[in-house]
């Protein structure tokens, strides 16, 4: 007998205007294809920096999964919130909060996380470059503090290295981060429960953009292979970031654990990718979760938000 689907309806945002667009878009298309047989379900390419019209708030909960810019820095979220509508994923706060890398590390670290040192900046010309070696030393990680999925995310190694790369970097919001030289792993939080840890590989030893959407140019280990106490260390760290950053649902939280042992933090995703092959299904499978089970709980708790705000029978 074949199981009759919910009768919530389900609209999933993806596309979007950002750099991490084409990424968005697969996931959008795999959410929709894991979701269909159990709700009635509209994929929406978002193409513009707002809420598609003609959506009502009484009649559809939101899964958006605009990566980057719009998606994840909370203006979407917030354009949600103003009208009335239920969505999955971390609020506007908590979205805003953890893709400002800068204020993200500020909050891991007032709860104990160990982060690396960094330097902010918006004008390149305006940096003392011998302070900057004094403070970071000469191997460090430069990237935008506002973008997502290691958007513009440069190695970098001695003074020359940092001044022909800001010599052609233009003004906005930028960091640079002191390299942490170790192995770099990954862990999926769904509803301050830390699932699996992944171990990130890429050919270079440098995940960046090419290197994460780039087939057969990234190893991964999953669950990884680590000494019980760091393992334990990793997870308990991304559920102390999750709940430090004001995160709900789910997320997932990506460290480097240094060549002695101790776990850094990096960042918190609050809208991951979302295929079968993306890092934070990886992380799941490690829990017992196929693909399919996973999206149905990344989705259950905007399905009960949603039924209890609507008076409606639960899921």
């Amino acid at each position: 007998m074949e199981q009759s689907k919910n009768p919530i309806h389900v609209t999933i945002l993806s596309g979007g205007i950002g750099p991490e667009r084409d990424v968005s878009l697969n996931s959008g298309t795999a959410l929709a294809e894991a979701l269909q047989d159990h709700y009635s379900v509209e994929l929406v390419d978002l193409k513009e920096s707002q809420v598609p019209e003609g959506l009502d708030p009484r009649q559809t909960v939101v899964f958006p999964v605009i990566h980057g810019t719009f998606g994840e820095d909370g203006s979407l979220q917030s354009m949600l919130d103003e009208r009335g509508f239920i969505y999955a994923g971390s609020d506007c706060e908590g979205s805003r909060l953890c893709m400002d890398k800068i204020r993200a590390k500020q909050v891991v670290e007032a709860e104990g996380v160990r982060v690396a040192n960094d330097i902010f900046f918006t004008d390149p010309n305006e940096l003392d470059l011998k302070l900057i070696h004094q403070e970071l030393g000469p191997d460090l990680i430069l990237k935008p503090t506002d973008q997502g999925s290691s958007v513009a995310l440069y190695v970098l190694k001695g003074i020359d290295d940092l001044q022909n790369s800001l010599s052609s970097l233009p003004s906005g919001n930028w960091m640079l981060e002191q390299r942490v030289f170790g192995r770099e792993f990954t862990v999926g939080v769904l509803r301050d429960m830390a699932l699996g840890i992944v171990e990130v590989i890429p050919q270079g030893g440098v995940y960046d953009y090419e290197r994460k959407y780039t087939p057969g140019s990234t190893d991964y280990k999953y669950p990884a292979i680590l000494p019980l106490s760091i393992e334990e260390e990793v997870k308990c760290q991304a559920i102390d970031c999750f709940r430090a950053c004001g995160c709900r649902d789910f997320a997932r939280i990506d460290f480097i654990v240094s060549e002695d042992g101790h776990p850094y933090f990096l960042e918190v995703n609050t809208l991951p990718g979302l295929t079968s092959t993306s890092l934070l299904p990886k992380s799941a499978s490690c829990s017992g979760y196929d693909f399919s089970a996973l999206v149905k709980e990344l989705l259950r708790p905007a399905i009960s938000r949603f039924t209890k705000l609507n008076l409606l029978p639960a899921a």
